[in-house]
């Protein structure tokens, strides 16, 4: 009942957007769904445009794991060791507050274009990750980890029945953030450096061209994918969680928990 609730209200909202544009009468200014679902059935049939997909995805996918696999390890590493956190701090501080855009350019004079959109969703992602890993670790049980003192249980458990349960629900909401803006930093990055067969090179070439609809289609575009690896990602968890803690409940049931 809600998927049907939630597809009506969808189709409202294209319906909506439709009218808005027909009474514009103006593709420039704004193309409707149809033109745009046409501009996009056009151009998921060439190369050129699963080329960029691929490219782009797969640039952005590695700067999301990359981002917290670095977020992970040093979040950890700032709790065991104060002073190596006093250090990250101000970096995560810096990397959460300094628009994207003068990181581009910055990262464009360093080491070009062809592997800008990883860098940029890298330092996007780890401060989100670090500060997820951190706040995990603080919110383990107390009374477990004393439990876990007193009878000497070893660490490699104290992380699996402690650690990791704490860890899931600020990595749920984390991810999801993640990738988002993972998605939405490596996009901006590839309009502005250009790199070639690109998803950003594309959607500036349908600016330049003033065609909307495919701007449209483009966006569309990166709003699928993003929720596609966000699906994958949650999966990934779901699959740590079943083979370290057998009898967990799901991390789509965790998801709709955070969201609420």
């Amino acid at each position: 009942m809600k998927k049907i609730k939630k597809a009506g209200i969808v189709i409202c909202w294209l319906i909506v957007w439709q009218l808005i544009a027909i009474l514009i009468h103006n593709k420039i200014l704004l193309a409707g769904p149809i033109e745009a679902a046409a501009a996009l059935a056009g151009m998921a049939g060439t190369a050129d445009f699963q080329s960029s997909v691929v490219t782009s995805v797969l640039h952005i996918v590695a700067g999301i794991a990359l981002g917290a696999l670095i977020g992970i390890v040093l979040g950890g590493i700032s709790l065991k060791f104060e002073l190596i956190g006093d250090f990250v701090s101000p970096i995560v501080t810096v990397l959460k507050s300094v628009p994207v855009a003068s990181f581009v350019v910055l990262i464009l004079i360093w080491i070009g274009s062809d592997n800008l959109s990883t860098v940029i969703v890298t330092l996007v992602v780890f401060p989100i990750i670090y500060l997820a890993t951190t706040s995990g670790f603080t919110a383990a049980d107390k009374k477990l980890l004393e439990m876990a003192h007193v009878y000497r249980m070893p660490v490699i458990n104290k992380i699996r029945f402690i650690y990791i349960p704490a860890l899931i629900p600020s990595y749920i909401g984390a991810f999801s953030v993640a990738v988002g803006m993972g998605f939405k930093s490596g996009a901006a990055a590839e309009v502005i450096g250009q790199p070639l067969m690109t998803m950003g090179n594309g959607l500036y070439r349908s600016k330049i061209n003033l065609d909307t609809a495919e701007v449209f289609a483009w966006t569309f575009t990166i709003v699928l994918a993003s929720w596609i690896v966000e699906r994958i990602f949650y999966l990934l968890i779901s699959l740590i969680r079943k083979i370290l803690i057998p009898g967990a409940s799901s991390v789509a049931n965790d998801a709709k928990e955070v969201q609420r």
